[in-house]
């Protein structure tokens, strides 16, 4: 039987935010099951491109239990409800045994507690699980954790699920990166391939930029970022590696500062700005 959905939730895990919305919007002849999901990646793609109060506006409280848990997602990323009321929410859905099987809950769940830092729980909701996006989460989360070896391990059971799914492509290129030497070189031909069969996201190229950077190619890592940044110059990650390597190459990398710290004010590299510039404040004073 043909799966209806695989094109929307591959270019969903490939970054084609705006792609999977449009794609979805022509499907039809659905069954309820496939509805649900279908609109669970098209609530996720929304809430990927910031578009937080639309998802939390859309999705009523009478909605099925996997749109619910992205509504919740919405509302944490946004602020519109407090960390304990969304915390709480997900206690009460994992100790509910009509709830604690749908794969969406247990995802947004383990993605909640990972961006949280409580990666014991976050693994929790996502370990030994079939679905390919549970055990890629298992993988970043490994990965959060420094343990590229588990991360390795988790691979190796995606790759028997499906070894050519682009989730378990994704996954492997994630932990290339992180184990470092040969493999990052292995890790970049993973995103191109996935780029020339598919087609070219910032997801990608930012993934294949990080690659190079690692391999010391500045210039490489720069053409990547730049071709992200002409098809999303708001995306925050591109907006951080194109700081990382304007650095390194000498450019004046004070407009991509200022376009993060306006996307992303809680971004990493933010926040590590903030504290540099705190420092440099406190030690030109003393001096003064």
């Amino acid at each position: 039987m043909a799966d209806l959905l695989f094109n929307v939730r591959n270019l969903f895990y490939l970054g084609a935010y705006n792609t999977v919305i449009n794609e979805a919007a022509d499907l039809d002849n659905l069954s309820d099951a496939e509805t649900i999901e279908r609109d669970c990646f098209v609530y996720r793609s929304y809430i990927a491109l910031g578009s937080f109060d639309l998802v939390i506006s859309e999705i009523r409280d009478s909605a099925a239990t996997g749109l619910l848990a992205v509504k919740l997602l919405a509302q944490y990323l946004s602020g519109r409800k407090s960390k304990d009321d969304v915390l709480a929410t997900l206690q009460d859905w994992l100790s509910d045994s009509a709830c604690n099987r749908n794969t969406t809950v247990l995802l947004v769940a383990g993605m909640i507690h990972a961006h949280e830092g409580n990666y014991p729980e976050a693994l929790k909701c996502c370990h030994g699980s079939n679905s390919l996006e549970l055990q890629a989460l298992c993988v970043q989360v490994y990965l959060k954790m420094d343990r590229a070896d588990k991360a390795e391990q988790q691979v190796k059971a995606m790759a028997g699920v499906d070894d050519d799914a682009t989730l378990t492509q994704l996954a492997t290129a994630w932990v290339g990166q992180a184990l470092g030497g040969a493999k990052v070189q292995e890790a970049s031909y993973v995103y191109q391939e996935l780029g020339e069969k598919y087609s070219y996201t910032p997801s990608l190229y930012n993934g294949r930029a990080v690659c190079y950077m690692k391999m010391g190619r500045w210039e490489d890592a720069d053409r990547d970022l730049q071709e992200a940044f002409s098809r999303d110059a708001k995306d925050p990650d591109t907006l951080s590696n194109l700081i990382t390597v304007g650095l390194h190459l000498g450019k004046n990398v004070a407009r991509y500062q200022s376009q993060l710290k306006m996307m992303a004010p809680s971004h990493p590299n933010v926040k590590r700005l903030e504290v540099a510039e705190e420092a440099f404040a406190r030690a030109a004073a003393s001096i003064a």
